[in-house]
């Protein structure tokens, strides 16, 4: 527990005590985002976090309306109304954080799934016992979140002696991505029934490769789609109030004011338009690349 977090508990820790019920959701959104706080400390920072922002918006606030409005009592008011206006906001954001952080990481384990889910069937193949599987993967692959997943599991059967049932249940509980449960779900099945591993984490492996295939091919039309938009609109768009620009410029006589603009058009707009595009383009991308 940092210093923020011991302070925060100190001072609030009976109040986020209080609050338990009415935020039972996010003691699993904790645990899936992986965020290291229990759900009465991650209630207490955010109590404490929105006490410091009003502490902060308040005064400044008031500073900047008295000056605005030559009116103390009204700057007051308005100050004090908006400043909790931001301090309730910045809490309720703080307490749905973890689902993006569990959107995050669930995107990044669909990723990987496709691929890493066929090294696990090719470890599976050899059939050794399903924990030897869990822990040969965690030591060799690299699939970022996925691998963490793994080795937790390895950590709950070696470290604190689970079974590998029981470290597979926890493992689903706080895997932040649907399609990765859906898979412990089934090794979990597997492993209980007495069930060919191998055979279900190959046709698994099949299953997600197609769904990535499918992808490939939605994005490779969109991307056609999104270029075409691209080139018609910003840069023939630029080149073509270039043009225009430069010839009605010459007509009324006012080419300093057109060639600033074109100097924005072109070294400003156009790199801060093509860079968004770019980071588009890579954020709907199946491989994120």
């Amino acid at each position: 527990m940092g210093f923020y977090t011991r302070i925060a508990m100190k001072y609030f820790g009976e109040w986020g005590e209080k609050l338990l019920p009415y935020y039972n959701e996010v003691k699993m959104d904790l645990k899936r985002a992986r965020m290291g706080y229990s759900l009465q400390e991650y209630i207490s920072v955010a109590i404490l976090t929105g006490l410091m922002v009003f502490c902060v918006e308040f005064p400044l606030l008031c500073v900047i309306f008295v000056i605005l409005s030559q009116n103390p009592l009204f700057s007051f008011i308005f100050s004090f109304t908006i400043s909790i206006f931001l301090s309730l906001t910045f809490f309720y954001s703080m307490m749905s954080y973890p689902k993006i952080v569990i959107m995050e990481r669930a995107k990044e384990i669909d990723k990987v799934l496709p691929f890493a889910s066929v090294y696990l069937s090719t470890i599976a193949g050899s059939k050794i016992p399903l924990h030897q599987v869990f822990k040969i993967f965690s030591k060799y692959s690299e699939y970022g979140q996925f691998t963490e997943e793994i080795s937790s599991i390895v950590n709950d059967t070696e470290t604190f002696g689970m079974d590998v049932n029981t470290a597979l249940e926890r493992a689903v509980e706080r895997s932040p991505s649907k399609n990765l449960r859906e898979l412990f779900w089934g090794l979990l099945s597997m492993s209980r029934t007495g069930g060919d591993i191998n055979s279900f984490l190959r046709e698994k492996a099949k299953t997600f490769m197609t769904e990535y295939r499918r992808k490939l091919y939605e994005f490779s039309h969109q991307l056609t789609m999104f270029i075409e938009i691209y080139i018609t609109a910003i840069i023939l768009g630029a080149v073509f109030f270039t043009i225009l620009s430069a010839i009605f410029s010459g007509l009324a006589g006012i080419g300093s004011n057109i060639i600033f603009l074109q100097f924005l058009i072109i070294f400003l707009f156009l790199p801060i338009v093509s860079t968004a595009f770019i980071i588009f383009i890579k954020s709907i991308a199946p491989g994120g690349e």
